[in-house]
């Protein structure tokens, strides 16, 4: 008998040292949000906002844009459009308020808007921090390490796109490459290359492929990225890529690119002004494009030092935007997006946490709902380190945890324990404890809470060695979410076709 309580002990251990892997649900929050302005504050941003996109107007470098917008009834002059205020509230209305994700594994659909939001990895790093904490150019083989990452991650949602740049492939194929591996590695909803019209249309394709050509006609199943050039121009690049996407009636992120006090007023409140104004500009393209197409109030926020210039993260003030910018897109009935534990360390040090933590905190009480950036990123992007991804994935399910709010469905039993324990007692075993301690309170795997002897028995290992052991582990235990045979084998063909077509020294890929 007590050999056999012994192997269910054992049993039980060697359980709990497996990693779990399955995806939490798409994050429904349910805090209070922080909302900083009154509506008479609100009101004050739309009207400076509609004022800009009146009197000074957004410039789209794309003549299709433009000719778009002159049968839309703008006022275009030369490259410059003036929206009517009228109008842009006509456009944005028809933009669906809250829409699902739909993932090639059907229990991985991820709902977005109003309370619910998803957690994404970062992505655009051109440099990594490997599996031994060494800086170097990435590879594809490092892309699909971070794919295998972002799948074997509960809090994430998404295997985004190009989370570290492939730089053995040549940039002309990269989109290609990117997406296959995207779609390979993780069964979770992913991003799409928007790196030029035509390899969004590629893009576009390999979706039909996955998903079939009428299933995307009705189910968002990737996402888009369009990033203004701030202050008040859109771009050809860009502009095209949106058609692209919102022709297939997929959602797009309109994102200006604020570098608050360079490309923006040094200023808070005329910052999210200017950045309302350009977003808003972008989401009533998407619409002129395909009335209903769903689109996402997207921004990339930093603020630049006025000593070095260079951008930062985990400010005040940034935190401060994203309450505010939350506020907007509720007022417009549109879900949006913000970037979320970012760094501008050059290693996972206490910087690093620091900044990520301000990040991760403000934009889970602005209520943002497609959190991106949320694993990996530090120097301002540059490099995507595999240490701070495993923690910075770990943080978002603590974050995850805390969003839910307070769990009710246990009071009276808990309150019943209260009276069983009495004073002077314990609760370590009494039945409510058993039955709960897994959820009751969230355990970090990756933070170390043992006494300083045990911690130096034990070798002295801080959290960079921690998170690395960590994903080696979980790569050791990474199980491939198979593809479909005849999809995988058609989408192999479209890559082999299209790079035959593309020219790989066209390095910029703008001709196709």
């Amino acid at each position: 008998m007590a050999d056999r309580r012994a192997g269910g002990r054992s049993a039980r251990r060697a359980e709990r040292t497996v990693s779990k892997v399955d995806m939490l649900p798409g994050l429904r929050r349910n805090l209070p949000l922080c909302e900083p302005m009154d509506p008479d504050q609100v009101q004050r941003i739309d009207n400076a906002s509609m004022d800009i996109l009146e009197d000074v107007g957004v410039v789209f470098r794309d003549p299709i844009a433009l000719a778009d917008w002159q049968k839309a009834g703008a006022d275009v002059r030369g490259e410059c459009v003036h929206l009517d205020r009228g109008l842009v509230r006509e456009l944005i209305s028809t933009i669906p308020s809250s829409f699902s994700y739909h993932a090639r594994n059907p229990e991985k659909n991820v709902p977005l808007g109003g309370p619910n939001s998803i957690f994404v990895p970062m992505t655009g790093a051109p440099y990594l921090r490997d599996l031994e904490d060494k800086r170097r150019l990435p590879t594809l083989e490092d892309l699909a390490m971070f794919h295998k990452l972002s799948h074997m991650s509960p809090a994430l949602h998404s295997s985004a796109h190009h989370i570290v740049e492939p730089m053995d492939h040549v940039v002309a194929h990269r989109h290609l490459r990117i997406t296959y591996s995207s779609m390979k590695y993780s069964d979770k909803t992913f991003m799409g290359m928007t790196t030029s019209p035509k390899n969004a249309e590629d893009v576009m394709d390999m979706c039909a492929i996955l998903f079939g050509e009428e299933f995307l006609e009705t189910h968002p199943v990737t996402t888009g990225n369009c990033n203004g050039n701030s202050p008040l121009v859109w771009d050809e690049t860009m502009l095209g890529a949106m058609r692209a996407f919102c022709r297939r009636n997929q959602p797009v992120l309109c994102s200006p690119f604020v570098l608050g006090g360079a490309n923006t007023p040094a200023s808070v409140a005329p910052t999210v002004a200017q950045l309302n104004a350009e977003a808003l500009s972008a989401l009533a393209y998407t619409q002129v494009i395909r009335k209903g197409a769903p689109a996402i109030y997207g921004h990339y926020l930093s603020t630049v030092s006025m000593q070095s210039g260079a951008p930062m993260a985990g400010t005040p003030e940034i935190s401060l935007m994203n309450f505010m910018i939350g506020q907007m897109a509720r007022f417009y009935d549109i879900p949006w997006r913000t970037s979320n534990t970012l760094g501008g360390a050059k290693t996972f040090d206490a910087q690093a946490g620091y900044e990520s933590a301000a990040t991760l905190s403000a934009v889970l009480h602005a209520g943002a709902n497609y959190i991106w950036h949320s694993a990996g990123w530090n120097e301002a992007g540059m490099h995507c380190s595999v240490a701070k991804f495993i923690v910075d994935a770990e943080q978002c399910a603590m974050g995850y945890r805390m969003a839910e709010g307070i769990h009710w469905d246990d009071f009276d039993e808990g309150l019943a324990a209260v009276r069983d324990v009495g004073p002077g007692g314990h609760y370590l075993g009494h039945a409510h404890t058993r039955a709960n301690f897994e959820r009751a309170y969230f355990m970090p795997k990756l933070f170390d809470n043992n006494s300083v002897e045990q911690w130096q028995a034990e070798g002295s290992v801080e959290i960079t060695q921690r998170s690395l052991e960590m994903a080696k582990k979980l790569l050791s235990e990474y199980e491939e979410p198979k593809l479909d045979e005849a999809k995988d084998e058609a989408l192999r063909d479209y890559i082999a076709r299209r790079e035959r077509e593309i020219p790989a020294e066209d390095a910029l890929n703008q001709e196709y």
